[in-house]
């Protein structure tokens, strides 16, 4: 970070740019909201969320042409389309075949009134507010007329490191779901050995590196650091990994796993805690 000020044309730009995403995410997901209403099925605004992400990137990608540097521009977008893609494909797999996710249906069980009214007014329109604040860093990167420099490399390996974090431990959790043999146990092999929330954890890690790029000037560093500390938050404390846990604490052998496996930060499996068979 140079501790420079930017100048009046990049935060013009910025602010138009921040209207018109906030209509791109509002876009997608009511999109998602009518496929979901003709499918009777909300889980599939999981796979909405990547996608949502990836076009906030790409429409700040067109709109910041001639403002920011380009090889900045060019390399955030990449990499915020390139994790939405992954993330949105991951979940369309995973969901292919299931009902509705049960968190929706606990979740609109409770609905004060009308259910259509409150999911769109909850589930999509909070996600679509949420896209957008989350993709801050995204948006003023591109708009920064400073070329690629330390913090742009940093962030781009720490966003590497999470992609591969995240990507692994899905990899690594959908096969172990599809061996028979594993119907009813805990995932507890491979990166699951040393964190409870492999994909979690490496979401984190990949919002925390695109914010890097952001970081060109201390004021876009302190007006964005809300979006990778709220991401972290959703992850943790949010529809994360509270909410799994809570699903999954009543499983046979899932206590034992949590006593010996991290809950977020990837540590060694805690000594004395491991399994009999040493998996």
């Amino acid at each position: 970070m140079n501790g420079t000020a930017w100048d009046a044309t990049a935060w013009a730009g910025l602010a138009v740019n921040l209207g018109v995403t906030a209509a791109t995410a509002v876009t997608v997901l009511l999109a998602t909201f009518a496929v979901a209403l003709r499918r009777r099925l909300h889980r599939i605004v999981d796979i909405a969320w990547g996608l949502a992400f990836g076009a906030v990137a790409a429409v700040t990608w067109l709109l910041s042409a001639g403002q920011g540097d380009d090889g900045r521009r060019l390399l955030v977008t990449a990499a915020t389309v390139l994790w939405g893609l992954r993330l949105a494909a991951h979940i369309a797999r995973r969901s292919r075949g299931h009902g509705e996710d049960p968190r929706y249906t606990a979740l609109l069980d409770k609905a004060p009134g009308n259910r259509t009214r409150y999911a769109l007014r909850t589930v999509y329109l909070g996600q679509a507010a949420l896209v957008w604040l989350v993709s801050l860093p995204v948006q003023a990167a591109a708009y920064s007329p400073e070329p690629l420099g330390a913090l742009a490399f940093c962030g781009i390996g720490l966003w590497a490191l999470g992609l591969g974090f995240e990507a692994v431990g899905d990899h690594q959790l959908a096969r172990f779901k599809a061996d028979p043999a594993n119907r009813g146990r805990i995932m507890d092999r491979g990166l699951w050995a040393w964190t409870r929330h492999p994909n979690y954890f490496g979401d984190s890690l990949v919002w925390w590196g695109l914010y890097l790029f952001a970081c060109t000037a201390w004021q876009p560093a302190l007006a964005t650091l809300v979006s990778p500390v709220l991401m972290t938050l959703l992850l943790t404390v949010g529809s994360g990994k509270r909410l799994l846990e809570k699903h999954m604490e009543g499983r046979p052998g899932y206590a034992a796993y949590a006593a010996r496996t991290s809950g977020f930060l990837p540590l060694p499996p805690r000594r004395g805690a491991l399994p009999p068979h040493g998996r």
